[in-house]
Protein backbone atom coordinates (compact mmCIF):
# COMPACT_ATOMS: atom_id res chain seq x y z
CA UNK A 1 0.00 0.00 0.00
CA UNK A 2 1.48 3.16 -1.05
CA UNK A 3 1.86 6.24 1.58
CA UNK A 4 -0.98 8.35 0.34
CA UNK A 5 -3.16 4.98 0.56
CA UNK A 6 -2.02 4.54 4.31
CA UNK A 7 -3.04 8.15 5.15
CA UNK A 8 -6.44 8.11 3.85
CA UNK A 9 -7.17 4.91 5.66
CA UNK A 10 -5.72 6.35 8.55
CA UNK A 11 -8.05 9.23 8.24
CA UNK A 12 -11.19 6.49 7.82
CA UNK A 13 -9.72 4.43 10.81
CA UNK A 14 -9.48 7.51 13.30
CA UNK A 15 -12.55 8.92 11.95
CA UNK A 16 -15.49 9.58 14.52
CA UNK A 17 -18.30 8.42 11.71
CA UNK A 18 -19.31 4.88 10.93
CA UNK A 19 -18.33 3.20 7.19
CA UNK A 20 -21.04 2.62 5.18
CA UNK A 21 -21.93 -1.36 5.67
CA UNK A 22 -23.95 -1.31 2.64
CA UNK A 23 -21.79 0.01 -0.28
CA UNK A 24 -22.82 0.11 -4.45
CA UNK A 25 -21.28 0.97 -7.18
CA UNK A 26 -22.67 1.60 -11.17
CA UNK A 27 -20.29 0.41 -13.51
CA UNK A 28 -20.88 0.14 -17.54
CA UNK A 29 -20.59 -3.31 -19.73
CA UNK A 30 -17.81 -0.97 -21.46
CA UNK A 31 -15.77 -0.81 -18.27
CA UNK A 32 -15.82 -4.55 -17.66
CA UNK A 33 -14.11 -4.62 -21.80
CA UNK A 34 -10.93 -2.53 -20.51
CA UNK A 35 -7.63 -4.05 -19.87
CA UNK A 36 -7.67 -4.97 -16.40
CA UNK A 37 -11.15 -4.68 -15.76
CA UNK A 38 -11.74 -8.01 -13.43
CA UNK A 39 -8.62 -7.37 -11.43
CA UNK A 40 -9.62 -3.70 -11.20
CA UNK A 41 -13.59 -5.27 -9.85
CA UNK A 42 -11.80 -8.00 -7.61
CA UNK A 43 -9.54 -5.53 -6.01
CA UNK A 44 -12.74 -3.35 -5.13
CA UNK A 45 -14.72 -5.96 -3.84
CA UNK A 46 -11.73 -6.62 -1.17
CA UNK A 47 -11.42 -2.73 -0.20
CA UNK A 48 -15.24 -2.60 0.55
CA UNK A 49 -15.10 -5.53 2.70
CA UNK A 50 -11.36 -4.29 4.33
CA UNK A 51 -13.24 -1.11 5.01
CA UNK A 52 -15.90 -2.30 6.78
CA UNK A 53 -18.37 -3.02 4.40
CA UNK A 54 -20.89 -6.01 5.48
CA UNK A 55 -22.52 -5.96 1.97
CA UNK A 56 -21.78 -4.79 -1.51
CA UNK A 57 -23.97 -4.59 -4.95
CA UNK A 58 -22.66 -3.50 -7.84
CA UNK A 59 -24.90 -2.44 -10.84
CA UNK A 60 -23.21 -3.20 -14.12
CA UNK A 61 -25.52 -1.32 -17.22
CA UNK A 62 -25.67 -2.99 -20.49
CA UNK A 63 -26.72 -1.74 -24.21
CA UNK A 64 -26.73 -4.86 -25.50
CA UNK A 65 -28.41 -7.92 -23.86
CA UNK A 66 -26.43 -10.48 -25.91
CA UNK A 67 -23.51 -9.61 -23.82
CA UNK A 68 -25.20 -11.36 -20.61
CA UNK A 69 -24.55 -14.45 -20.56
CA UNK A 70 -20.55 -13.56 -20.70
CA UNK A 71 -20.79 -11.27 -18.30
CA UNK A 72 -22.64 -13.72 -16.02
CA UNK A 73 -20.17 -16.31 -16.18
CA UNK A 74 -17.17 -14.26 -16.03
CA UNK A 75 -18.30 -12.55 -12.76
CA UNK A 76 -19.73 -15.84 -11.38
CA UNK A 77 -16.17 -17.05 -11.33
CA UNK A 78 -14.47 -13.64 -10.15
CA UNK A 79 -12.45 -13.83 -7.77
CA UNK A 80 -14.30 -12.86 -4.45
CA UNK A 81 -13.96 -12.38 -1.07
CA UNK A 82 -17.46 -13.53 0.33
CA UNK A 83 -20.06 -15.00 -1.59
CA UNK A 84 -21.38 -13.62 -4.57
CA UNK A 85 -25.12 -13.75 -6.43
CA UNK A 86 -25.55 -12.75 -9.79
CA UNK A 87 -28.77 -11.57 -11.66
CA UNK A 88 -29.76 -10.88 -14.78
CA UNK A 89 -32.41 -8.37 -16.80
CA UNK A 90 -35.01 -11.66 -16.37
CA UNK A 91 -34.12 -12.46 -13.21
CA UNK A 92 -37.20 -12.38 -10.57
CA UNK A 93 -35.24 -14.49 -7.59
CA UNK A 94 -33.73 -12.70 -4.23
CA UNK A 95 -30.53 -11.70 -4.61
CA UNK A 96 -29.43 -12.49 -1.16
CA UNK A 97 -25.57 -12.64 -0.64
CA UNK A 98 -23.00 -10.40 1.10
CA UNK A 99 -21.82 -9.27 -3.06
CA UNK A 100 -25.11 -8.79 -5.18
CA UNK A 101 -24.30 -7.99 -8.95
CA UNK A 102 -26.94 -6.85 -11.33
CA UNK A 103 -26.04 -7.45 -14.89
CA UNK A 104 -28.51 -5.03 -17.20
CA UNK A 105 -32.12 -5.46 -14.23
CA UNK A 106 -32.50 -1.90 -14.45
CA UNK A 107 -34.48 0.07 -11.71
CA UNK A 108 -37.68 0.56 -13.92
CA UNK A 109 -37.80 -3.10 -14.94
CA UNK A 110 -37.49 -4.33 -11.22
CA UNK A 111 -39.95 -2.07 -9.65
CA UNK A 112 -42.29 -2.47 -12.91
CA UNK A 113 -42.06 -6.52 -12.27
CA UNK A 114 -42.86 -5.95 -8.53
CA UNK A 115 -45.83 -3.86 -9.09
CA UNK A 116 -47.26 -6.88 -11.10
CA UNK A 117 -46.67 -9.03 -8.40
CA UNK A 118 -48.66 -7.10 -6.12
CA UNK A 119 -51.37 -6.51 -8.55
CA UNK A 120 -51.66 -10.28 -9.07
CA UNK A 121 -52.01 -11.01 -5.26
CA UNK A 122 -54.62 -8.30 -5.26
CA UNK A 123 -56.01 -10.05 -8.27
CA UNK A 124 -55.78 -13.56 -6.42
CA UNK A 125 -57.18 -12.45 -3.03
CA UNK A 126 -54.13 -13.18 -1.45
CA UNK A 127 -53.90 -9.38 -0.92
CA UNK A 128 -56.27 -6.57 0.08
CA UNK A 129 -55.58 -3.44 -2.00
CA UNK A 130 -55.85 -1.23 1.38
CA UNK A 131 -52.76 -3.63 2.47
CA UNK A 132 -50.53 -2.77 -0.35
CA UNK A 133 -47.45 -0.32 0.78
CA UNK A 134 -43.87 0.59 0.23
CA UNK A 135 -43.31 -2.74 2.40
CA UNK A 136 -45.43 -4.99 -0.25
CA UNK A 137 -42.93 -3.86 -3.01
CA UNK A 138 -39.93 -4.02 -1.42
CA UNK A 139 -40.35 -7.35 -0.21
CA UNK A 140 -40.48 -8.15 -4.28
CA UNK A 141 -37.41 -6.45 -5.06
CA UNK A 142 -34.70 -8.77 -6.44
CA UNK A 143 -32.41 -6.22 -4.36
CA UNK A 144 -34.12 -5.75 -1.62
CA UNK A 145 -32.11 -3.37 0.95
CA UNK A 146 -30.95 0.18 0.73
CA UNK A 147 -27.40 1.08 0.29
CA UNK A 148 -25.74 3.75 2.12
CA UNK A 149 -23.08 4.80 -0.22
CA UNK A 150 -23.91 4.65 -4.23
CA UNK A 151 -20.30 5.26 -6.06
CA UNK A 152 -20.98 6.32 -9.59
CA UNK A 153 -17.65 6.22 -11.74
CA UNK A 154 -16.80 8.12 -15.06
CA UNK A 155 -19.61 10.43 -15.26
CA UNK A 156 -21.64 12.98 -12.74
CA UNK A 157 -25.41 11.58 -13.43
CA UNK A 158 -27.66 9.38 -12.23
CA UNK A 159 -28.74 5.71 -14.18
CA UNK A 160 -31.65 3.56 -14.59
CA UNK A 161 -30.32 1.30 -11.43
CA UNK A 162 -30.93 1.08 -7.45
CA UNK A 163 -33.98 3.91 -7.92
CA UNK A 164 -36.18 2.97 -5.57
CA UNK A 165 -33.22 1.24 -2.89
CA UNK A 166 -31.05 4.17 -3.40
CA UNK A 167 -33.64 7.02 -2.44
CA UNK A 168 -32.10 8.02 0.55
CA UNK A 169 -28.55 6.34 -0.31
CA UNK A 170 -25.47 9.40 -0.14
CA UNK A 171 -24.58 9.21 -3.59
CA UNK A 172 -20.71 10.29 -4.88
CA UNK A 173 -19.55 11.11 -8.24
CA UNK A 174 -16.19 10.31 -9.51
CA UNK A 175 -14.99 11.33 -12.71
CA UNK A 176 -12.13 8.94 -12.51
CA UNK A 177 -12.67 6.15 -15.31
CA UNK A 178 -13.92 2.04 -13.82
CA UNK A 179 -9.94 1.25 -15.55
CA UNK A 180 -8.44 3.94 -13.17
CA UNK A 181 -10.01 3.53 -10.06
CA UNK A 182 -7.40 2.70 -7.39
CA UNK A 183 -7.71 1.81 -3.49
CA UNK A 184 -7.22 5.81 -2.34
CA UNK A 185 -10.64 6.34 -4.61
CA UNK A 186 -12.14 4.16 -2.61
CA UNK A 187 -11.14 5.72 0.17
CA UNK A 188 -12.37 9.16 -1.09
CA UNK A 189 -15.33 7.73 -1.24
CA UNK A 190 -15.90 6.58 2.21
CA UNK A 191 -13.98 9.38 3.64
CA UNK A 192 -16.90 11.48 1.63
CA UNK A 193 -19.64 9.63 3.25
CA UNK A 194 -18.04 9.65 6.59
CA UNK A 195 -18.15 13.80 6.40
CA UNK A 196 -21.39 13.48 5.56
CA UNK A 197 -24.40 14.24 8.05
CA UNK A 198 -27.15 11.81 7.06
CA UNK A 199 -30.79 13.07 6.97
CA UNK A 200 -32.73 10.28 4.96
CA UNK A 201 -35.12 12.41 3.31
CA UNK A 202 -35.65 14.82 6.38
Amino acid sequence: MRLYDRYLALRHRLHDADAPEHVAVVITERDLLEQGAYATFSAFLRWAFEYDATRVTVSVSVLDEAVVPTLTRELKAIDAPEPVAVRGPEDTERADAPIRINIGLGGKREFAAAVRSVAESVADGDLAPEDVDADRIEERLVFDDEPDLLIKTGAERLSDFLIWQSVYAELYFTDVNWRDFRRRDYLRAVLDYQNRQRRFGR
